[in-house]
């Protein structure tokens, strides 16, 4: 019984890495579309935050789906995008607000607002995905796609 959460627990540390590494590519692209847009199209910074903040989804589960998670609860992909877009989507609320918050009440600059913003949504957004869509029991489906664990 024992081995058997350790291999859970090992698998979920791996996920957990793997989701880092790609939010770390999806908030590279993420942030650097917010600073283009802002700074160099003039752009609202809430406004490019959110243009940013939808590539950076895109970028998300592009990677997510080959790379991190082993299990899919969604047969279809198109309904597994589409939730995996809600879960973005409140992260991009909660985004705006903290932004929001930390620019306008707290009077970061927007761009530390965004990185103080994105630890909080990073977390959200992998406990979300990973209960939701990408779990043994989230959807009772067990296949995986093609890839490898290592």
């Amino acid at each position: 019984m024992e081995h058997a959460f350790r291999g859970q627990a090992q698998q979920l540390s791996t996920q957990f890495f793997r989701y880092f590494v790609v939010g770390g590519v999806a908030f590279g692209v993420d942030f650097a579309l917010l600073y283009l847009l802002t700074e160099l199209a003039g752009l609202y910074y809430l406004f490019s935050a959110s243009l940013a903040f939808m590539a950076g989804i895109a970028v998300n589960y592009a990677l997510s789906i080959s790379w991190v998670f082993k299990h899919r609860s969604i047969d279809n992909r198109v309904h597994e995008f589409a939730l995996f877009a809600v879960i973005g989507v409140l992260g991009l609320a909660f985004n705006a607000a903290l932004m929001w918050l930390f620019t306008e009440l707290a009077g970061l600059h927007y761009l530390e607002s965004k990185m103080v913003a994105a630890v909080l949504i990073f977390l959200f957004n992998f406990g979300a995905r990973k209960a939701l869509l990408f779990s043994v029991g989230a959807g009772g489906k067990k296949s995986t796609p093609q890839q490898s664990n290592a």
